[in-house]
């Protein structure tokens, strides 16, 4: 067999075992970059609009930054504080604070000690349906529970979008 024809003859059996593998392959939903700057501007103007310096982060569905904004005056801190919060969020599929609540209830959890990780309220999840694809935090209001209001204010600005 020439060599040429032998190439082709082994091309063509990798690709009849490939497309049956491709075939499989599951579909997955995804935050766009789009939704992420919206959640993100939403978030951060809610906050802004009570008198609160924050930063915010939105993370996708493998916790990596997809926007960010850090706000007029913010402190330093905020900036880093609002991207731990966004990735313990999707890192766990839910908000923040419940992971907070988790290593107040049992400070040996050790989860806390993951890098990126942060044992503070103000991300919740964004999900589709049952699925999670991704997490927004805030940093910077005098409180977790102000930070997550605005949060949430983000993802209901695009809640109907999220199907």
């Amino acid at each position: 067999m020439k060599p040429s024809t032998r190439f082709f003859a082994l091309a063509a059996l990798a690709t009849a075992y490939a497309l049956p593998a491709a075939a499989e392959l599951p579909a997955r939903k995804f935050l766009p970059a789009s939704l992420a700057a919206t959640i993100a501007q939403t978030a951060y103007e809610t906050c802004a609009q009570q008198g609160y310096h924050v930063s915010v982060h939105v993370v996708g569905s493998e916790g990596q930054s997809i926007a960010s904004l850090r706000g007029d005056g913010t402190p330093p801190h905020t900036f880093e504080n609002s991207l731990r919060k966004a990735y313990t969020s999707r890192t766990f599929s839910a908000p923040s604070g419940e992971f907070a609540q988790r290593v107040k209830d049992n400070p040996t959890t050790g989860a806390v000690h993951l890098a990126g990780v942060i044992a503070a309220q103000g991300a919740l999840p964004i999900r589709i349906g049952d699925e999670v694809i991704g997490a927004v935090g805030v940093s910077g209001a005098p409180g977790g529970d102000k930070d997550e209001a605005c949060a949430r204010a983000g993802i209901d600005k695009v809640a109907n979008l999220l199907n």
